[in-house]
């Protein structure tokens, strides 16, 4: 058994292996209308890394149905579904995992708008992708930082013994709830900024 006091290189190596994101560029967006069958094939090729194992799907139809139905985004205009329509249904993408419906149906209203226009909401994506490509460094190097404060709190010396093992497996929980505090600190504060909207 390996030791647990990695490299930082080792360490981010192994981040960005598990963190590896699929996003979608917004050149990639067609800026055609699309049958829903079309709409959940481009999602399911784009986002494909970011699913947990090959059983869960990233998006379905019942999913974009449920969308529309709570007021998350605009209904398809005769079945059919517009860029606009595939820039909500990926800012909902990542933030129903953090987020709940009420909270989404708040951040999305302003997109729905009648003044928001088709070329002004593509431009907020553009920069939400811009600014995600860049915070994608900032979180790498946080995590690394949790990963290399808790593979210290109990002593691994690679020997393979139990307790070994043993203070590797509880170093690795130790890391799991550093990480959870972290994402319930941001839910919180997501919350809060949400209540003053």
């Amino acid at each position: 058994m390996k030791k647990s006091n990695n490299s930082k290189a080792d360490i981010k190596k192994e981040i960005r292996e598990k963190l590896k994101l699929d996003f979608i560029i917004p050149d990639e967006i067609p800026d055609e209308d699309m049958f829903m069958e079309q709409v959940t094939t481009f999602m399911e090729e784009h986002l494909k890394n970011n699913v947990r194992n090959e059983d869960e799907k990233t998006l379905t139809k019942t999913m974009i149905n449920n969308y529309t139905k709570n007021k998350m985004m605009p209904p398809p205009v005769k079945k059919r579904y517009s860029r606009d329509h595939l820039i909500f249904l990926i800012y909902i993408y990542y933030m129903k995992s953090v987020m709940s419906i009420s909270d989404i149906q708040k951040m999305m209203e302003p997109l729905m708008d009648e003044d928001m226009t088709s070329e002004k909401l593509y431009e907020i994506y553009t920069k939400t992708f811009e600014m995600e490509k860049a915070e994608y460094f900032n979180i790498e190097a946080s995590v690394a930082k949790a990963k290399e404060i808790t593979d210290k709190k109990l002593p691994v010396n690679g020997s393979g013994s139990a307790e070994d093992m043993e203070n590797e497996r509880l170093n690795k929980m130790l890391y799991i709830f550093m990480l959870g505090y972290d994402v319930y600190s941001k839910k919180r504060l997501i919350e809060k900024l949400i209540d003053e909207l």
